[in-house]
């Protein structure tokens, strides 16, 4: 076992260089010290509490007074929307992203009681100015009946006339009524992120199994025989396509199937666009599968390029918010398949956007798709012997 170990260079170097090339990027993806900035849509809500509002996680926007919540935070992709009435403060979360409404929460709550620390520190003064203004009268009462003692009486009348009063700074006792656009107060990390994980679940197993059954029929011989026939390649590649592919699309169903009525998920948008998404997702995995197939003598080393190349793409799915990383990685996650799956899929699911607007990720899932079935066809032409 050990001798055929170290004759298998590309394990060798699957198995020392994977886990240093994905320690390398969970260092770049989890060491960076950006700053996490919620987007927060404010309709007339006090000046105030505009200003407490305000932080380095925060950036505020001001909307019209009839501007609507849900339209506004879709339009301009908000975090949250505040409208304030009569004291009544009326929340809108997003929802999207947990750790954005938990910054708008923060946010909130810190706001209203800084402006409760504010008006406590001018109540408190103005007690203060109060007490020193009676301080001074209290002494001038003092000498002055030290050398008027009959007029003791007419003194006291004038003290009762000298102090000032200042009315305290108050501050509204604000209720807060809360609504979300997708999912609840309860919603999980889980609830929110389970688009993203649909996907990817649906991609990773296409891709394993396709890749791994086409490496059997070719170690087996049979893929060997097939080409020996007058059949074209392209058509051996679009027969493995729709055979793979009907499988794909029945995993594709049973699995959203099951997310939804089981896990009991909220989508916005169209459960059929989902549906598309993650079939474009399958077609992907399908002819990526295939493709890297070729590179694989064995099952085992189909299994090793899952490191590689399936791995990283869960990082870059929509999992750890892709405008947070570094600029150099928000480039690099564009060159993954899985990126634009999982843009669509939480576009739709989790902000309510049409097929017209996710047109750019389904095409180029398509374009994906395209390149790799055109690279199988090229591939097969290294296996035909006649």
């Amino acid at each position: 076992m050990l001798r055929e170990m170290l004759r298998d260079k590309r394990t060798l170097a699957l198995m020392f260089i994977a886990p240093l090339f994905i320690l390398s990027l969970m260092y770049f993806l989890f060491q960076n010290n950006s700053t996490s900035v919620a987007k927060i849509g404010v309709s007339n809500v006090n000046t105030s509490l505009v200003k407490a509002l305000k932080n380095k996680h925060t950036d505020l926007a001001a909307y019209g007074d009839h501007a609507n919540a849900k339209t506004t935070i879709r339009q301009h992709n908000l975090a949250a929307f505040i409208h304030e009435q009569d004291g009544k403060l009326t929340v809108t979360y997003s929802n999207s992203q947990p750790s954005d409404t938990a910054l708008v929460k923060q946010a909130l709550q810190g706001g209203v009681t800084k402006l409760k620390v504010q008006a406590l520190v001018a109540a408190t003064k103005t007690q203060k100015q109060v007490l020193q203004q009676q301080a001074k009268v209290l002494k001038t009462v003092m000498a002055q009946q030290q050398k008027l003692q009959a007029a003791q009486g007419t003194t006291r009348g004038q003290t009762a006339t000298t102090g000032t009063t200042t009315k305290p700074k108050t501050v509204p006792n604000y209720t807060v009524t809360s609504h979300y656009l997708y999912g609840n107060s309860d919603s999980t990390f889980f609830d929110t992120f389970l688009p993203v994980l649909l996907g990817f679940f649906v991609f990773f197993f296409v891709f394993l199994i396709s890749g791994i059954s086409l490496l059997n029929e070719r170690t087996t011989g049979t893929l060997t025989r097939l080409l020996a026939t007058p059949v074209r390649r392209g058509e051996i590649i679009t027969g493995y396509l729709i055979g793979y592919g009907l499988f794909a699309v029945i995993q594709t169903i049973i699995t959203v199937t099951f997310a939804l009525t089981v896990f009991n998920v909220h989508m916005l948008g169209s459960v059929w666009l989902i549906l598309l998404i993650n079939f474009l997702l399958a077609m992907v995995a399908l002819s990526m599968g295939i493709f890297i197939s070729t590179f694989a003598n064995s099952e085992f080393q189909m299994v090793q390029f899952i490191p590689l190349l399936i791995v990283p793409q869960v990082f870059f799915s929509g999992i750890i918010t892709i405008s947070t990383m570094p600029d150099w990685l928000q480039w690099l996650a564009h060159i993954f398949p899985l990126y634009y799956g999982g843009d669509a899929l939480m576009n739709v699911a989790t902000r309510g956007f049409s097929l017209s607007a996710v047109s750019g990720d389904l095409w180029i899932l398509l374009f994906f798709a395209v390149a790799f079935t055109t690279l199988n066809v090229i591939g097969l032409k290294r296996y035909r012997r006649v």
